[in-house]
């Protein structure tokens, strides 16, 4: 699938922002979703037109196969960047929790501001 139109307005993540708008829609609809933090290049503000886009969900009741469908649905959106999605608790990897704890960007918080 061909990227748009450069001339298309954009977020301040360079994406359009009905981009957001549908990640968004689409984490609410499953409730273990607590948290959903953009990190990588767009969160950085290095990204380029092309590049990926990253985020890291926070959802420790998450289950796999619904871990696998949100990859499904985030498929069916058709949108020309790949969306790398990784699961915090999952991760293992401590520079990882690092860069994403220093540069990431919170898009979704669905906990109640009482277990913030």
């Amino acid at each position: 699938m061909a990227l748009p139109d450069q001339a298309e307005p954009a977020d301040k993540f360079g994406l359009p922002s009905h981009v957001m708008t549908e990640l968004k829609s689409l984490f609410a609809r499953h409730p273990a979703i607590e948290e959903v933090t953009l990190y990588g290049s767009r969160a950085k503000g290095n990204y380029r037109y092309n590049s990926d886009i990253d985020l890291m969900l926070t959802a420790p009741g998450l289950s796999w196969p619904e871990f696998n469908e949100i990859e499904l649905e985030i498929d069916d959106l058709l949108l020309p960047w790949k969306v790398d999605l990784a699961l915090k608790h999952q991760v293992d990897n401590p520079e990882l929790l690092e860069h994403v704890r220093r540069v990431g960007i919170q898009v979704v918080n669905a906990k109640p501001c009482w277990a913030r």
